[in-house]
């Protein structure tokens, strides 16, 4: 048995009232997390469809050997699902339930609960002239409603839209303070729910982004050749969040978790912009307390904070500059612990592909495209389209490449490591001698042997060794400069170029960028790495975890304890210097000291690597590693040791393959998505055929709670159908399950997801029924 990670890296998409059919996806995701979760512990499984995903794995792990976890590590979101993907970060790293915010879904997002008390036509006689507009949308033969709604919810939409026509215009009918209300009661009935374990391991990452747009948009400076500084205006924003792990700290205040929920949802025309000032009157008028807000609004609006304008922020949805954000998912690679076999999938939740927001013929009135027809797009739809259309629903491909090039990349890498292995191992043999087998491992002998494998390696690299070491010069100085720039609390990128300057001119003044091929463990580059290089330090440990992965899958010899134990020492002294890198972590003392770079750039070095103290932290590390090497067999310890003393090889090897980026999931990406027109198990036709909510130009579902009923059904039916599909998918196909037995499990998906909903969706009874016939 060798255990493997199914990690998953959800982008989701904006859908304006798709939303709805997008939580009954996300609650899948959940339900998926919280079976992996029980099933790794030990502890008695869910019902519903977490039974069934907890079955799957069990049969999986029996006839493939592989012992899967699923892990939803990376969530963005864009409007309609960035306020999914907060949801269910929130559940994930809390271990709180999502179940309230069904019924958040279900009764809240209706138009007659969202419309501004303002907005509300007062009488049956406000806005008389309206009328017409009213039965030209909902009450002349063949409209809309009639063409597309059950007959039994008929009247019910058909009332709603009248008093959706005749509430105030030229003002958003919806209102602000009602949505931020909204969220914040979700926010706090999940709390209200009893809490299970954190979804994902101890120590690894949560991280979540939202996509908002800046409407004013703030000053952002480009560096040039002439003029050396322009000014350009930049509308686009990502509030991001971060959990090192449960324990660790708390995910975010609930606060700002509505902050951003509201901000990346704020659909043009239908909200008004969000501002800061309106959360402030929310909690004002609920006695609430805001703790951390000074801080908040500094990280996630950095440029109004600095002049003092944060509550004058506009913010509206985040979609309509950037409705998939795949780059910023692709960002958060970079700091990913990888503990064993990593099958990494970027899953990406579209719940209406190529079906268009505004269709209009020459009336104004909303209409289909014909297939084939090449007319050239008239005056409204191309003043609609340039406005929402367009900016919203590019294509991804540009990010699918550049997944793809990543994949490539770390496709080359591990072919080289592997190649190198045996040359590697014998330097490393050479350079240690023969204690290395025959005394036990302890941390003054770790120590040393460390050092003469890095002087080794530093010799043997030859030329290759000064472009090796520039490469990583340029990154700690780069590094130290931004970590001092962002203590400093300055903010001009013209200052921010001074940091760099002040910095680069300390090191040159040292003498530690005088990197040659025969450089000595007492020259100035060297005791500049031993001082700041805490990535290399990082790069090392999570390297040898991946070697303990790649160990365990071929030898059989070592106690899980001591595998354990060894696995836990690595993670451990990843967390001494990982720690360093906390927002909280420097004191004032450095941040003094930041202030002076310009003028005094030695004493800020020194003060970093006082807090630092990695000499320090390379004891603690080799004490932990030296206890748990003794504790492993001899064959296993000799091949963790040959690793780790031998990273420096490698690492001189792969930093410019890498261009000085690291990486710590060492397994191509693949991708996959989720949408109405890839499941077809129960029903083909994709959206037309299944969901509600593309009426009305995607405001569909706000219309009726038969409507919702109908998507969030769909969305948990269409969820379970493509989680089982990657879930099978991360075995190798030899070992899959066959198609009769996938058959099984979906249909028992299917019918447990109607027998849980049918008492709560009692609108859509009838499609019940019918799905149980579909289904069989």
């Amino acid at each position: 048995m060798r255990e493997k990670e199914l990690r998953l890296a959800l982008v989701c998409y904006g859908g304006i009232s798709l939303a709805v059919y997008m939580h009954g996806i996300s609650k899948e995701i959940w339900r998926l997390a919280r079976a992996s979760r029980s099933f790794h512990d030990g502890s008695p499984p869910g019902n519903s469809t977490e039974a069934v995903y907890r079955r799957l794995l069990e049969a999986m792990e029996q006839e493939s050997g592989i012992k899967l976890r699923v892990m939803p590590d990376i969530i963005a979101g864009a409007s309609a699902g960035g306020i999914n993907g907060i949801f269910l970060a929130q559940a994930i790293e809390t271990g709180q339930s999502l179940e309230p915010l069904t019924d958040m879904w279900l009764e809240n997002a209706d138009v007659e609960e969202l419309l501004d008390p303002d907005a509300r036509p007062a009488r049956a006689i406000t806005k008389f002239w309206a009328a017409p507009l009213v039965w030209v949308a909902a009450r002349r033969p063949g409209d809309a409603v009639e063409r597309t709604v059950a007959p039994d919810t008929r009247e019910e939409v058909r009332q709603k839209l009248s008093r959706f026509i005749r509430s105030r215009w030229f003002e958003p009918p919806f209102g602000g303070q009602i949505f931020s209300g909204m969220i914040l009661d979700a926010f706090d009935a999940m709390e209200a729910t009893e809490r299970g374990p954190s979804l994902l391991p101890d120590g690894h990452p949560l991280d979540l982004f939202v996509t908002v747009t800046d409407f004013e948009g703030h000053p952002q400076s480009l560096t040039l050749n002439s003029p050396p500084q322009v000014i350009e205006t930049e509308h686009r924003l990502s509030i991001g969040f971060r959990a090192q792990g449960h324990g660790k700290r708390a995910f975010a205040d609930a606060v700002e978790l509505v902050f951003a929920a509201r901000a990346t949802a704020s659909f043009p025309g239908a909200f008004p912009p969000f501002t800061v000032r309106e959360l402030d009157a929310v909690l004002k008028r609920r006695h609430r307390a805001w703790p951390t807000r000074d801080a908040f609004l500094a990280r996630a609006l950095p440029r109004h904070a600095a002049q003092g304008m944060a509550e004058d922020a506009v913010l509206i949805d985040g979609s309509v500059l950037a409705n998939a954000p795949f780059a910023q998912a692709i960002g958060a690679l970079g700091n990913r612990p990888s503990r064993r076999e990593v099958d990494r999938r970027f899953v990406y939740i579209d719940p209406k592909p190529g079906h268009r927001s505004i269709r209009l013929n020459r009336e104004g009135e909303a209409e289909e495209d014909e297939p084939g027809d090449m007319r050239l797009p008239g005056f409204f739809r191309t003043i609609f389209g340039a406005l929402s259309d367009i900016p919203r629903e590019q294509p991804i491909r540009d990010n699918l490449e550049a997944i793809d090039r990543h994949s490539s990349r770390i496709r080359r890498m591990v072919r080289i490591l592997h190649a190198l292995r045996p040359g590697i191992e014998a330097e490393v043999e050479n350079a240690i001698g023969g204690m290395l087998f025959l005394d036990r491992p302890t941390p003054a002998r770790l120590s040393n042997w460390r050092t003469k494998a890095q002087q080794r390696a530093a010799n043997s690299a030859g030329f290759a060794f000064p472009a090796y070491g520039h490469l990583k010069l340029s990154g700690i100085v780069e590094s130290l400069a931004e970590l001092l720039f962002r203590l400093s609390g300055e903010d001009s990128a013209m200052m921010r170029e001074s940091y760099r300057q002040a910095i680069w001119a300390e090191v040159r003044a040292t003498g530690a960028d005088k990197l040659t091929e025969d450089v000595g463990p007492s020259s100035a580059p060297v005791q500049f790495f031993r001082t700041h290089d805490m990535a290399f330090r990082v790069r090392r440990l999570r390297f040898l975890a991946r070697r303990l992965t790649e160990t365990l899958e071929i030898e059989s010899a070592a106690e899980e304890a001591a595998v354990e134990k060894l696995r836990d020492a690595i993670y451990q002294a990843l967390a001494h210097y990982s720690e360093c890198d906390e927002a909280d972590f420097h004191g004032e003392t450095v941040r003094a000291a930041a202030r002076e770079v310009p003028t005094d750039a030695a004493a800020a070095l020194a003060a970093v690597a006082r807090e630092r103290d990695l000499r320090t932290r390379d004891e603690a590390a080799d004490r932990m590693l030296a206890d748990a090497l003794a504790a492993l067999p001899r064959k296993v310890r000799r091949i963790m040791l040959l690793a780790y003393l031998g990273f420096p090889f490698y690492d001189i090897a792969t930093l410019p393959l890498l261009q000085g980026d690291a990486t710590n999931e060492y397994d191509p990406i693949k991708v996959d998505r989720i949408s109405p027109e890839d499941c077809t198990a129960i029903r083909s036709g994709g959206a037309e055929a299944t969901l509600k909510g593309i009426e009305f130009n995607n405001f569909g579902a706000f219309f009726s709670r038969a409507y919702r009923e109908n998507d969030y059904l769909w969305g948990r039916l269409h969820g379970v159908e493509r989680l089982l599909d990657i879930v099978i998918s991360a075995v190798p196909a030899a070992s899959r399950l066959s198609p009769e037995r996938l058959h099984d499990y979906r249909r028992e998906a299917f019918l447990a997801i109607l027998n849980e909903e049918e008492e709560r969706l009692p609108h859509v009874a009838d499609l019940i029924a019918s799905l149980r016939k579909e289904i069989g």
